[in-house]
Parts: C-alpha cells; sequence; structure tokens
C-alpha cells in the first residue's frame, strides 16, 4: 500500500512530467513554424512577446495610462460620462487636471455679469424641414447618432430607445434599418438611408419608394437622413462582418445571412450635387418627413458647390439638415488609413461648413448637426459655438450602455454585450439598468451645457457664439475665436 505522501509525490511527478511535454511540443511546433520569426529563433521564449503585445492595451489602460492620455477617449472623458449616466454628482475636488496649454483647446469666456440663478439657460425646441408636409419641432440639441441593429445589439438599441424616450432625444436608426426594438422605446427616430439602402431597398438595391411610405407611416419616424459618408472611412460603404449577421438582421435589413454585408461606397444614383437634390428633394415628397444628408468634410468646393446649387433652385430644394462627422468618427470596422487619414476633423469642418452656409444665406433653413467625437458638456458647448444647431453623438453613448473600449466592436466579442451577437455576452447589458443610464447622460449633457451657456451670459444654449470661446494658440496664449475664425454667425455675412 502507498501512503498518501507517496501517492501525492507520484502526482506531482506525473504532472510536471506532463507539463514538460507540453512545453517541449510547443517548442518544436515554434521551431518547425514558419510564420513568426521570433518564435521560431526563440522556441517557446517567443511567445512571451506576443501574449505582452496583446495585454499591452489592458496594462496600458488600468495601471499605466494618466487620466487624459489615452486614444480615441482617455479615462478622464470616459468617467465624466458614467458619472453623468449612473446620475451622481459631477463635481471634483482640488482643481483640474486638463492641460489648459495645448494648442486649439477651448476656453469659455465667463460673463462679468452672468443672469441670475433665476434666469439660467433653458433649451427651446427648434424647427427642422419648414417646407415638409410635416415638419419636426426637435426638443434637444444633443441626440444619439447613428449606429445600426446589427453593429450593435438588440438588448444596447433597446436600451438607447427607452433611455432616449426618457430623456426626449431623438435617435438615429443607422444604415441599418428600422428594428421593432427601436420602436418599442417610443422615441424620435431619424431613418437613416445608407448607400445599400437596407430597409427600403429593391432587390437590386434601388430605392422603394413604397418601403419608404411604410417607414414614414410610424408617427415616431421624425426625419429621414441620406448618408454620403461617415468619419471613420470616408468613400466607403458600411462593413457589418457575416458572423454579426443573425437571420432576423438580414431579414429586417433583406440581405443574406452568413455573407459579409458590404455597401456600396456612395449611392449609384447620385453622381453630382443635382442628382443629390433631386433625391432629396424625391425622399421628402414620397416621406412628406425633413431629409438631411450625413457626411464628411474634405474640402470647401463640394460644399460651395451644393450651396450655390441650392440659391438657384431654390430655398425649398435645400436639404433640412447637414450632419458633419469628422474624420476622427468612430465605427466598429474600418480600414485604418481611412480611420486614420482621411476626412477633415470636426474641430475644422464644422467652422468652414458653417461659414459657407451662412455666407449664402442658408443658416434659418439649413440645420447643422455635429458629430465625432463630442462626447462631454464642453465638446458639445463647442460645436453650438462654432456654429452647429445640433450634437449627436454615439460613443458618448456606448460608454453610458457600459463600453469599456475594449476595441473588440468587430469581433463579436464585445464583452459589455453592445456590439454582439452572442447571447452570453448579451446578458450582461440588462435593458432596464441601462436605459437609466443613456437618459441620465443624456440629460446631464443638456445640464451641464446649459451651465456652461448661463456662465458665458446667455439663456439658451444655441445663443453660444464664436465670441464666447478663446482658443489656446502655440505659444500658450489665448485668443477668441471669433478673431482666428472670423466669419461665421459672428459677422455680417456680407464681410
Amino acid at each position: 500500500m502507498f501512503s498518501i505522501l507517496e501517492l501525492m509525490a507520484q502526482a506531482f511527478l506525473f504532472i510536471v512530467g506532463v507539463v514538460i511535454l507540453v512545453l517541449l511540443v510547443l517548442a518544436l511546433y515554434d521551431r518547425l513554424q514558419t510564420q513568426d520569426a521570433i518564435r521560431r529563433n526563440y522556441p517557446l521564449f517567443g511567445r512571451f512577446r506576443g501574449m505582452f503585445t496583446k495585454l499591452g492595451e489592458f496594462f496600458r489602460q488600468y495601471f499605466f495610462a494618466m487620466d487624459r492620455e489615452e486614444l480615441p477617449f482617455n479615462r478622464a472623458q470616459r468617467d465624466w460620462v458614467n458619472h453623468a449616466a449612473d446620475g451622481g454628482s459631477n463635481t471634483r475636488a482640488f482643481g483640474s487636471t486638463r492641460n489648459l496649454s495645448v494648442p486649439g483647446t477651448p476656453i469659455f469666456v465667463n460673463a462679468a455679469f452672468p443672469p441670475l440663478d433665476a434666469q439660467s439657460a433653458t433649451t427651446e425646441p427648434m424647427m427642422i424641414g419648414p417646407t415638409a408636409r410635416q415638419p419636426y419641432a426637435a426638443p434637444s440639441f444633443f441626440n444619439i447618432s447613428g449606429m445600426s441593429y446589427g453593429a450593435i445589439s438588440k438588448p444596447a438599441v433597446r436600451a438607447l430607445a427607452r433611455g432616449a424616450k426618457t430623456a426626449g432625444i431623438w435617435m438615429n436608426t443607422g444604415e441599418g434599418a428600422l428594428s421593432p426594438y427601436h420602436l418599442e422605446g417610443g422615441c424620435d427616430i431619424v431613418f437613416q438611408i445608407g448607400t445599400a439602402k437596407y430597409g427600403v431597398r429593391k432587390p437590386e438595391g434601388g430605392l422603394d419608394d413604397d418601403k419608404l411610405r411604410e417607414v414614414a407611416a410610424h408617427d415616431t419616424v421624425r426625419m429621414f437622413e441620406l448618408k454620403l459618408a461617415q468619419g471613420a472611412k470616408p468613400g466607403k460603404g458600411g462593413i457589418l462582418p457575416a458572423e454579426k449577421i443573425t437571420p432576423e438582421i438580414a431579414q429586417i435589413r433583406g440581405i443574406v445571412p452568413g455573407q459579409d454585408s458590404l455597401s456600396p461606397n456612395r449611392h449609384p444614383e447620385v453622381g453630382d450635387v443635382g442628382d443629390l437634390l433631386d433625391m432629396i428633394a424625391h425622399i421628402r415628397e414620397v416621406t412628406g418627413k425633413p431629409v438631411g444628408i450625413k457626411t464628411v468634410v474634405g474640402g470647401a468646393e463640394p460644399f460651395e458647390d451644393l450651396f450655390r446649387a441650392i440659391c438657384e433652385r431654390g430655398e425649398e430644394s435645400a436639404p433640412d439638415f447637414i450632419t458633419l462627422d469628422g474624420g476622427e468618427g468612430g465605427t466598429g470596422a474600418s480600414p485604418m488609413p481611412l480611420m486614420d487619414l482621411v476626412g477633415m476633423s470636426i474641430r475644422e469642418g464644422l467652422l468652414m461648413v458653417s461659414d459657407l452656409r451662412d455666407r449664402h444665406g442658408l443658416k434659418d433653413r439649413i440645420r447643422l448637426v455635429a458629430s465625432g467625437k463630442l462626447v462631454n458638456p464642453g465638446d458639445v458647448a463647442w460645436a453650438l459655438a462654432a456654429g452647429a444647431d445640433f450634437v449627436t453623438s454615439a460613443r458618448g453613448f456606448m460608454f453610458s450602455l457600459g463600453c469599456i473600449q475594449a476595441l473588440k466592436c468587430n469581433k463579436n466579442t464585445c464583452p459589455t454585450g453592445i456590439t454582439t451577437h452572442d447571447p452570453r455576452f448579451q446578458k450582461g447589458l440588462v435593458v432596464e439598468v441601462k436605459e437609466d443610464r443613456v437618459a441620465s447622460y443624456a440629460k446631464g449633457i443638456i445640464k451641464e451645457v446649459e451651465t456652461i451657456a448661463h456662465s458665458v451670459g446667455v439663456t439658451e444654449p444655441r445663443q453660444l457664439r464664436r465670441r464666447h470661446v478663446r482658443l489656446v494658440m502655440a505659444d500658450g496664449t489665448s485668443c477668441p475665436m471669433h478673431k482666428v475664425f472670423p466669419r461665421g454667425h459672428d459677422v455680417p455675412t456680407s464681410s
């Protein structure tokens, strides 16, 4: 009979032997494989490099990066959203951690004699699409940007729709069509028509007027947005990997399940400004509702051509709104060269288009919607001062849902259940909890922007002007934004 100690010793030796055998097999495999030079030259030990490379992102996020160092969003930005979404206080102690010497940093100019607290700034509804049969009086300047059902999960769509209803803001469907989960929340909906025309397409891909009418028949569908480009991939259509296309998503979009869904890089029937205005007019006539476009600023010429054509045809031909996405805009799946290198930043593009619109006398006709990494109150207030009428955010609301910036949006393995259709991960996203966080985040942004507006001396956030902002210059001093960018609605359009 073996004693207990002898059995334990034999078990230990057996385990050690198995471990050594496994390591030898791995080392042999590393020596024979031809894909990785480091592992081939340094069998077994070369594996640590790959492991540490993958773990580096985790360690930087939680241990090494300072609060305002990370990209695409730093910890300070994410923490603000989380505090607001929790409905808690966003007050801080002992001073700002923001580096106010970075060129381009906006600093708001506090009024010497601001309105009394009883005259605090409050948001007024703004009319969009006065020539449409059913104009839209949009109640909020801050809204949810386009995120398709497919790119994000069913519980994420449900939580966003319910939260939007509670907060009194609109929700953009993204190009993935209108799902029952958008409608169940009862919020105002902006239906986005992408280049593949999901949900309103004919079998061959053209626009189906009957399906357009079906979508427009929903009272909560307030506007239509014709997507020309998005910030992360200008000139390239949407990408939905096959692993994220469930039978339900395929049915809603009108596509084949089990295959990557690749949208055309542009609308085939829109080849110039005239075609674009014709298509806008057609959709507005069929639906009876305001119609706008979403695009990315690459230069002034296309917008000059657009506004000139509108003035020639008449103001009634204009898009009711233009959504400007910055080149820093995000998405779950985009080629890195397009994400990094193509498209103007919203910080420059918004100012340019606002000036062009105003100079052509179209300020009251065309509303500007700004999008692109505008997730905190200062970002939103800056955009309103720069000329935007509305601001939309996608990633800010993803953070309110619990996004941890794991950067796995395109892999169907999102650990928070937001951008995955794996039921195991979706269980973590409890709709009844997250809808409250969505609403609290939106209300928190609106409240804080109204606080900034009150501080600079105006009684409505859209009264913010460039003269209310100073921009930090390269030498560390600051200059009024209306002097750095003097054209726009701070000066007469004839100047």
